[in-house]
């Protein structure tokens, strides 16, 4: 079919409108510009907290903004949507990952104000741009969350947690052995659904563009759905076009082109 209408543009981060330095390109800056001009809204969708992405939403200043995988929407600087763990629910989730993974194991928490943390390491001496995050050993956590993320290295272990976690969503990321636990309500195509209910559009008039696991049903939901080139063979499967890399400007060449045509002509098979 022909996607007349754009009216959103939805970007997952890292991978995507990140290159792998974790900087957003000029020539993408200045397509969004344009795209901006056209009145076309600007998103973005990432299974990042809002914390670990404030140095990107300062810059790109989003109309919509999707984090935790979906469990915490903004529409307009507004929360419109939030998918949270109680603080007992969080305690028993940390506990379930130790019992499976070892009392070791990393793990990751997103709250509303914070991101919290375990490593070994300092997150920000692998990724300046990952924003202050704060170390815990989780040994008296007394805080709700909208995500968990654990570091599991068997897969055996990610299976019975999923298992003890079943009111979860669960999905891996591809660049590691992370896997993100959210409430089952906590997707991103949850997510885009409460956007167009508040921004009075439809799924069809939204190009979404990915590269992993979480962004597959997102690119199903939308009217496009867009794979980068770097994107794992799963979401290229799954989406309605391939462009260029997160690092060949792949995102900037396809807007520049898309403004010529004025965002008409897109063709879903």
């Amino acid at each position: 079919m022909k996607i007349k209408h754009c009216k959103l543009l939805l970007f997952d981060l890292d991978g995507t409108l990140l290159r792998s330095d974790k900087t957003i390109s000029q020539g993408t800056l200045e397509a969004l510009q344009e795209c901006r001009e056209r009145g076309i809204l600007i998103g973005i969708s990432t299974s990042r907290g809002e914390q670990n992405a404030l140095s990107f939403i300062e810059k790109l200043q989003p109309d919509i903004l999707i984090v935790s995988g979906g469990a915490l929407v903004k529409y307009n600087g507004e929360y419109i949507y939030k998918a949270e763990f109680s603080k007992e629910e969080t305690r028993r989730m940390i506990a379930a990952a130790r019992e499976v993974c070892g009392a070791d194991c990393e793990i990751t928490i997103d709250t509303i104000d914070f991101h919290y943390w375990n490593y070994k390491e300092d997150p920000k001496k692998q990724d300046d741009s990952w924003g202050d995050s704060i170390y815990t050993d989780y040994r008296d956590f007394e805080e709700s969350s909208f995500k968990m993320c654990v570091e599991i290295f068997d897969g055996n272990q990610a299976k019975r947690l999923q298992e003890l976690l079943d009111q979860c969503d669960c999905i891996r990321f591809s660049d590691g052995y992370w896997y993100k636990f959210t409430k089952k309500t906590a997707t991103k195509e949850r997510a885009i659904m409460e956007v167009c209910s508040a921004c009075a559009i439809k799924a069809e008039e939204v190009i979404a563009f990915g590269d992993d696991y979480a962004d597959i049903g997102m690119l199903r939901l939308c009217g496009m759905g867009i794979a980068m080139g770097n994107a794992i063979s799963e979401v290229k499967e799954k989406a309605d076009l391939i462009i260029g890399s997160n690092d060949e400007d792949g995102i900037a060449e396809y807007l520049r082109k898309a403004n010529e045509k004025g965002f008409y002509g897109w063709t879903k098979d």
